[in-house]
């Protein structure tokens, strides 16, 4: 029986369901630049919830972590135009995240 279309057998979690929630997040502006508060283990605590990440390079959008290794992230990306897609994500690239 093939997977069904909301859970992937290699790609460690079921994808949501629908898309995230329409509120983007307000970044915090107390954090320090150049501060890094990303580590697997802060991370680990969004595996299976929206989750709002700010990258280094200024980019911003919705992710669905579903497994967090020693330096890396995966999980599905959203984008207004094509939905979600799996794709991983480098723990010093990510600036800030917050997970709801």
């Amino acid at each position: 029986m093939p997977p069904s279309p909301h859970q992937s057998s290699n790609q460690g979690g079921p994808m949501p369901m629908g898309p995230p929630p329409s509120a983007t997040p307000q970044r915090n502006t107390q954090a320090r630049a150049g501060t890094k508060m990303v580590s697997p283990g802060s991370i680990s605590n969004c595996i299976g919830r929206f989750t709002y990440v700010w990258l280094s390079n200024g980019q911003e959008f919705w992710f669905f972590p579903v497994q967090v290794w020693f330096n890396s992230v995966a999980g599905f990306r959203w984008d207004r135009r094509f939905g979600w897609s799996y794709t991983g994500i480098s723990l010093n690239r990510i600036d800030m995240f917050t997970c709801s």
